[in-house]
């Protein structure tokens, strides 16, 4: 069964994988040039990741939809076990969000310009000034019920295991007074872990866990503080004990 997946892979989902991606690509960019970005930068890639995953015969489970509302605009922070997280945040979520992202990630193929061009946020850290930017750059896209999804481990984990939150997501909520909603996501890690490399997808389930949106109590640095910690809690608490646990920091 194994090998017939491999075949399958190999002959379907890659060709046709690619087709997608570079369609997906190009709708985007033509309809952000032509209409509202807001549409054209979601709707396209929520098809995509959609499609990708559904090709892949991965089976998806969805919960806590009931958690958010259409109109209020969030902060969606999400633990980070491997590639497949964007297919499932971006096909499943079912909100219209924007991606903050490394500003590395802009140097793919067609990819990267049509992120730009969907305004997704890039993440400029070369100084004060373009930390700055990127703030503003997210103040002006939180709008309209507009949302904001971040990893903020910053890179995926290498052993399942959960790594530690970088603060910056958690202070734009604190500065917008914006609820936080934790997102547990589960069966990415075994579906492709970091340590693969360039491999073929082994199947199991994955699953999306909206939690309930964790509200801004004040401003400032304690407060900050204890939104990421319970933040943290909360997607912990959601993973199989064998996921349980922070990952080490690599060099200790």
């Amino acid at each position: 069964m194994n090998i017939l997946y491999k075949i399958y892979q190999f002959f379907v989902v890659l060709p046709t994988g690619l087709v997608a991606t570079v369609l997906c690509a190009l709708v985007t960019i033509a309809g952000c040039f032509l209409g509202s970005a807001h549409f054209w930068g979601y709707y396209p890639g929520k098809i995509w990741s959609w499609f990708i995953c559904r090709l892949l015969l991965l089976p998806v489970k969805v919960t806590g939809r009931e958690n958010v509302g259409r109109t209020q605009s969030y902060v969606f922070v999400c633990n980070h076990q491997g590639p497949m997280d964007i297919f499932l945040i971006y096909g499943f979520l079912g909100r219209n969000f924007k991606w903050m992202m490394k500003k590395a990630l802009r140097r793919i193929f067609l990819v990267g310009y049509a992120c730009e061009k969907a305004h997704h946020i890039y993440v400029d850290k070369s100084g004060p000034k373009k930390i700055q930017e990127t703030i503003d750059h997210a103040r002006q896209t939180l709008r309209g019920g507009t949302s904001l999804v971040v990893f903020p481990e910053g890179s995926r984990t290498y052993t399942g295991h959960m790594g530690v939150f970088r603060k910056g997501a958690f202070q734009l909520a604190d500065e917008l007074q914006l609820p936080v909603v934790p997102i547990t996501i589960n069966g990415s890690f075994d579906v492709l872990p970091r340590t693969a490399g360039f491999n073929f997808v082994r199947w199991h389930r994955m699953s999306l866990t909206i939690h309930k949106p964790i509200p801004p109590s004040g401003r400032g640095p304690e407060d900050i503080r204890h939104t990421m910690d319970e933040a943290y809690r909360v997607i912990m608490a959601d993973l199989p004990e064998k996921y349980q646990g922070c990952e080490p920091i690599k060099g200790k």
